[in-house]
């Protein structure tokens, strides 16, 4: 016998757990996705040229970083489109590739971000996937095949 057969009418509802803010019941990651999501399907209607994506790819893996890269870099198409990542998979599919360090000195942390292309975005690729190596290498390069 089916649960419900054993409820009547008026308790059924009572089934059904309660809805909840989606900041309550979501991971970061989830929620940095949904608003991915709701960016890509008004992205025609929305006049914002800028939109900054901060490790939107957390908690996913690299085939899911893959398709959120893809679906930035379509969004890229229509708006200025700003991503702070830690994939490669996600880097790699940038048209620009820029680097942030940090340095603290004496109690004050400054960054400093500058561009990087050709050899110098493989060796950051390189760096991102955990280290040197021909495989590293080889693995990056891929990367930035279309």
């Amino acid at each position: 016998m089916s649960p419900l057969a054993t409820h009547s009418a008026r308790s059924v509802p009572e089934l059904v757990p309660p809805l909840l803010p989606l900041r309550q019941i979501a991971s970061s990651g989830e929620i940095s996705r949904v608003m991915l999501a709701v960016k890509s399907a008004l992205a025609d209607q929305d006049a914002t040229p800028l939109m900054v994506f901060d490790e939107i790819d957390a908690n996913v893996g690299g085939e899911v970083a893959k398709a959120v890269g893809r679906k930035m870099a379509a969004l890229g198409t229509r708006h200025q489109v700003v991503a702070i990542t830690h994939f490669p998979q996600v880097a790699a599919i940038a048209t620009r590739h820029f680097v942030v360090e940090k340095e603290v000195s004496a109690g004050r942390t400054r960054s400093r971000l500058y561009p990087v292309s050709g050899e110098s975005r493989i060796q950051e690729l390189v760096r991102m996937l955990g280290g040197g190596g021909e495989q590293a290498r080889a693995m990056a390069a891929s990367l930035l095949q279309p």
